[in-house]
């Protein structure tokens, strides 16, 4: 964990940061002599560089029964590199104000990377040395184990996460979707100094690999610090990614019993990968069903109108291999089998009739008019430019998603709530003590 002078340096020069409305983004691929490629955003206003990047493969690929390793290995890369052991490196990264975190999903493997420009050779040293020589030694190991075996543990009884980990379970069984990816107190214990070896000889290859930067830097300078930085990286392919995952038929509920006022409810089903022609408009669907950034169908009715919750939520939940249509909400135990029958009754509705022209309306009002917020600071453009990326999008993304929101009609909308939304075969899950829910389950 870095010191308070590099997050107070660094967040202050984040708040300055570059603010541009996305269509005045200006994205220039560069490709490094040694082949590497990288989107650039070139801004010389403010003294500092963004970089995302990230690898093809995730926690999906985690051995069984070695659930969470690839998390595991977030947490090694700043604890010493090629000579520098764990305790000086993180004093030079302090030193430097530069700062520098990895991140695990399901299908994915990140890293986020900020420095000053007046540090930019010694931060991208650092750097260097953290994804192609790190060194996994035996103190810092125990002392990461640790801090995510007390989070695994916390997990455990944690209300969300046990919901939303069940039902993961539930619709994906034996699926690597359907494992823990953050990892067991079981399964952390587990992990061996060669696993986190074997992990990232798989995961750190140049092919697969996918980089955004953004701020003061220019496309011959970043050339040669991608070699720099990503060239020692081998090259082959990336590993075997996992099969094709099918969700579970519903409908099904599950209640996991504990005790407590609250029940904590997931649900949903399958749903739309990324890549599916048809996914503006069904994002556009599930933003007025059950988005956060307005009003949206199931807000009105059970939280506004019947005050059965604090907060409901649906969206779409894309991964690689595999699509969800994903809603939670919270709710008093003696109010749950209430709040499911209404969601039922809503979702029933919307996907019989879809929504009303002034819906459609003022869904593209706000998803058009929010989009230059993700656009706002050089590491918020360096985020988006990766997901971009990875969603495989193209580079002209930015100036083209506004109008294809615009285009999408009422009857495109209607036809992917009819085709997505179908609260007769939902999956559920609830923890808690919930009454009312009229159907028999299993408890836990």
């Amino acid at each position: 964990m870095f010191g308070l002078r590099c997050i107070v340096i660094v967040a202050a020069l984040q708040l300055t940061a570059l603010t541009l409305p996305a269509r005045a983004v200006d994205i220039q691929e560069v490709t490094s002599p040694g082949g590497i490629k990288a989107w650039l955003v070139q801004s010389p206003t403010i003294p500092l560089i963004a970089m995302n990047f990230a690898f093809k493969g995730g926690a999906a690929l985690d051995p069984p029964g070695k659930e969470g390793l690839a998390n595991f290995l977030t947490g090694m890369l700043d604890e010493g590199a090629g000579d520098i052991d764990s305790k000086t490196f993180q004093t030079m990264a302090s030193d430097l104000a530069m700062k520098m975190s990895f991140s695990s999903d399901r299908d994915s493997f990140e890293g986020s990377f900020q420095t000053l420009s007046r540090n930019r050779d010694e931060a991208f040293r650092l750097l260097k040395l953290a994804l192609t020589s790190p060194r996994f030694e035996e103190e810092p190991m125990e002392r990461v184990r640790g801090q995510f075996l007390v989070s695994a543990r916390l997990d455990l009884e944690e209300p969300e996460k046990m919901a939303s980990r069940a039902w993961m379970k539930r619709t994906f069984g034996d699926h690597p979707y359907g494992r823990e990816s953050d990892g067991t107190p079981e399964s952390l214990a587990r992990i061996t100094t060669q696993d986190l070896r074997d992990l990232h000889a798989r995961l750190f290859t140049r092919q697969g690999l996918l980089i955004s930067v953004v701020g003061d830097i220019d496309a011959e300078t970043l050339k040669t610090l991608l070699d720099d930085t990503f060239g020692a990286l081998p090259d082959h392919p990336p590993p075997a990614q996992p099969a094709e995952a099918l969700a579970a038929p519903g409908p099904s509920l599950e209640v996991i019993d504990r005790d407590m006022p609250q029940s904590i409810m997931v649900f949903g089903g399958p749903g739309i990968r990324r890549d599916d022609p048809d996914f503006i408009p069904a994002y556009i669907m599930a933003e007025i069903l059950g988005g956060g950034g307005l009003g949206s169908r199931l807000t009105e009715e059970v939280r506004e109108k019947r005050g059965l919750t604090y907060g409901v939520s649906l969206g779409l939940y894309p991964l690689d291999y595999a699509g969800l249509v994903l809603g939670s909400l919270g709710t008093r135990n003696e109010k749950a089998g209430e709040a499911l029958e209404v969601v039922k009754s809503v979702m029933k509705r919307f996907a019989e009739e879809g929504p009303t022209q002034r819906e459609l309306d003022e869904a593209k009002t706000y998803l058009t008019g929010s989009y230059p917020l993700r656009f706002d600071s050089n590491t918020k453009i360096a985020r988006q430019l990766l997901a971009i990326q990875q969603d495989d999008l193209g580079i002209d993304y930015i100036k083209r998603r506004n109008a294809m929101i615009e285009a999408v009609t009422l009857d495109q909308v209607k036809a992917q709530a009819k085709r997505l939304i179908d609260p007769g075969k939902m999956i559920v899950t609830v923890v808690g003590r919930p009454k009312g829910l009229g159907a028999e389950h299993s408890a836990n």
